[in-house]
């Protein structure tokens, strides 16, 4: 048990499965949103699930966690020699797990999401335009991955465009814009507050500020204005705000949950040992709160009942990462001790 525990601990903590569940139900939200959606222009003539199959889900989870896998993966092959140095413990740079065999994880998890894009563009009512989503969210990893997360500023957007596009691989024709727009927003922010708490290099001035809040209100504009554009002038002319970009009581939902996880991250700052911790803990429990974003667009827009199944992965989620953590600390006792000469 122990030896199969050591092998495959390195690759899930490579991929960091644990939280594979928010990228899930970032998907499987918009999903019932489309449904929802196709639901009301059919009059409300069938129900919402009677416009989801379970290829559908199972396509769309497919793709989510091989492009959860690979972002992570190719993540850690980047970083293999600054790890060296300030992240000895991660499979790579302990040697747990081999560069070659790393490559080979990463390539497959690109074409996990690649194919499962393709088999749900393929299922009738979807369009081949959820591929070219998946396509252009694994260059933005790349691009992050690579380049973008030295940039500072650019970096934390693409961070919450990777979320904004990946969300939006099942329902690309639809004004459904809302929902991804409040995970790009938490993502990127999220993100900022955790890069500064943990004191990362190069540090935040006024200019990277500017540039994530600024270009985060560029981009809200310009996707709530190319929906607007595309509901007035195609089928829906003479729209108004509401009827154009879905505009409804159930946003206050989301809304009240970003309150909230505002005051939970004031507590977790108050509650740390240290500043570098509590942003650490930010992020862990930043993440986690994504499928709490889903369930709030779920509940509000298509239901309760596939709200609480949407809500639900945030404790497997959690007690999947706590277990994950159990586990490495038992692979890690169940190695021979290592002895070093004295003054070596």
């Amino acid at each position: 048990m122990l030896a199969l525990a050591r092998r495959l601990l390195p690759v899930l903590q490579l991929t960091r499965m644990a939280l594979v569940f928010t990228a899930i139900a970032d998907s499987a939200a918009e999903l019932l949103l489309r449904a929802k959606w196709e639901s009301l222009a059919d009059d409300a003539a069938h129900p919402y699930y009677h416009f989801v199959s379970t290829a559908d889900v199972l396509a769309i989870a497919v793709m989510s966690i091989g492009m959860y896998g690979f972002g992570m993966s190719l993540n850690d092959i980047i970083d293999r020699r600054r790890d060296q140095q300030l992240a000895a413990h991660r499979p790579l740079p302990s040697g747990r797990i081999g560069l070659a065999a790393a490559h080979v994880i990463c390539v497959l998890l690109a074409l996990m999401s690649l194919a499962g894009g393709a088999w749900y563009a393929a299922l009738p009512g979807n369009e081949w335009k959820s591929v070219l989503l998946v396509l252009w969210t694994i260059l933005l990893i790349i691009f992050y991955d690579s380049a973008g997360k030295y940039l500072v500023a650019p970096g934390l957007l693409t961070l919450g465009l990777i979320r904004f596009f990946h969300a939006t691989v099942p329902a690309p024709h639809l004004p459904l814009v809302w929902h991804p727009l409040v995970l790009l927003n938490h993502v990127a922010i999220l993100s900022t507050v955790a890069y500064r708490w943990e004191d990362k290099r190069p540090p935040l001035t006024r200019i990277h500020y500017a540039g994530v809040f600024g270009g985060l209100a560029f981009m809200d504009l310009l996707a709530l204005a190319l929906v607007w554009d595309r509901r007035t002038t195609r089928g829906a002319a003479g729209a108004g705000f509401a009827d154009a970009l879905w505009v409804r009581p159930a946003l206050l939902l989301p809304i009240l949950a970003g309150v909230a996880f505002a005051l939970i991250g004031w507590q977790i700052r108050r509650r740390s040992s240290n500043v570098r911790a509590a942003g650490q803990n930010l992020m862990l429990y930043g993440l986690l709160w994504l499928i709490v974003y889903d369930a709030c667009f779920v509940g509000g827009y298509v239901g309760w009942l596939p709200a609480v199944l949407v809500l639900l992965l945030a404790p497997v989620a959690y007690m999947l990462v706590q277990v994950m953590r159990w586990w490495s600390k038992l692979a890690a006792l169940s190695q021979p001790p290592e002895f070093k000469r004295a003054g070596t």
